[in-house]
């Protein structure tokens, strides 16, 4: 053999080996641990103080009823959704220096423990505020406004408002006054975590946000 061709082996010998450790080590490779519903109410609940964690139950209510008009209902949404928000609170993608500060302490475990969490709780009904715009609310959410090329709420978000997993949330129940102040916020700019509902909301006035807002509370 040729021994200025043995180092050259020896090289592609150990790439051979290297790759078939990391085959073996995939083929062998667990599962990702599934969220934890139990670890997520304790963090939900009573917060971390080892890890500087905030209870989220202080804003937004036991088992994520808030009662509090401008923090969102949290009961039964999407477990994916949750993580999603959680996760852009901790970079420029939403911007608000309250849930950045008590995002950024989270793993990603926390994140998928507290979603997990939250979705599998049983959310208390609203209701619709004034009930001169729920029919305009109404037409908007079901029918959309077609001169100004806003679709049906309903096409992403469902007709009951339930919303589709993993892709759409949950809007059934939420308060009116959370519901308009994203939909403004999308409008304006200051909201940067969908294109989709960018575009949607610049067409709305504020009396259409209002009126999908306050229809969006009452649905079950």
């Amino acid at each position: 053999m040729n021994r200025a061709l043995i180092p050259f082996l020896k090289s592609a010998l150990l790439i051979v080996m290297a790759a078939s450790s990391i085959s073996v080590q995939a083929a062998e490779g667990k599962p990702a641990p599934k969220a934890d519903p139990a670890k997520g109410e304790a963090i939900y609940t009573n917060g971390d103080s080892a890890r500087n964690i905030t209870a989220c139950a202080s804003c937004h209510g036991a088992a994520g009823n808030s009662t509090i008009a401008q923090n969102p209902r949290l009961s039964a949404q999407h477990e994916a959704y949750l993580v999603k928000q959680l996760t852009e609170f901790k970079g420029p993608a939403r911007n608000n220096a309250v849930m950045t500060a008590i995002s950024k302490p989270l793993t990603d475990d926390d994140m998928k423990n507290i979603g997990a969490y939250l979705s599998k709780q049983q959310p208390k009904p609203g209701a619709a505020k004034n009930k001169a715009t729920v029919e305009l609310g109404k037409k908007i959410y079901r029918g959309g406004i077609v001169e100004k090329s806003v679709p049906a709420c309903a096409s992403c978000h469902s007709a009951n408002g339930a919303g589709i997993p993993a892709q759409f949330p949950r809007l059934a129940g939420q308060h009116q006054d959370y519901t308009a102040a994203q939909l403004t916020n999308f409008r304006s700019g200051a909201r940067k975590n969908s294109e989709q509902m960018t575009t949607i909301a610049k067409r709305m006035s504020d009396e259409e946000i209002q009126a999908v807002s306050d229809y969006v509370a009452g649905l079950k």
